[in-house]
């Protein structure tokens, strides 16, 4: 089975590098990106299979983010993933395509499976 191509999106260094790091240990192919424009530029380069976003960033948020994949990538599953969350950005996640949204700290193997799930996969 081919390997995943994952984009980690968040403004929090610390976070960014230590669940890149976790995914990759669980043999996802990881890109990390520090904010939204960064992100759409890398999908530009190589696509990813999924995104993983967080909502709240500075210069450009996660569902404007979420807009521009949905409008420029539209194969792109994106699960939102915030330590923010409220009911009405989650709904506003979810009109806007993301597959899922999540809240911060996200339990690694809930994570896993909605990146599996998304892509229609099961964990090897």
């Amino acid at each position: 089975m081919d390997e995943i191509k994952v984009l980690l999106v968040d403004d929090e260094q610390g976070f960014l590098e230590a669940m890149g790091k976790r995914l990759a240990r669980r043999g996802l192919s990881v890109r990390l990106a520090p904010g939204g424009r960064e992100a759409l530029e890398m999908l530009q380069r190589e696509l990813s299979d999924v995104v993983i976003l967080d909502q709240k960033m500075p210069q450009m948020d996660g569902l404007t983010t979420l807009s521009q994949i949905r409008e420029k990538f539209p194969a792109v599953k994106v699960i939102m993933l915030t330590g923010h969350a409220t009911v009405d950005s989650a709904v506003s996640g979810i009109a806007l395509g993301a597959f899922d949204y999540l809240v911060k700290p996200c339990d690694l193997d809930t994570l896993l499976a909605q990146i599996y799930s998304s892509l229609g996969r099961r964990p090897d």
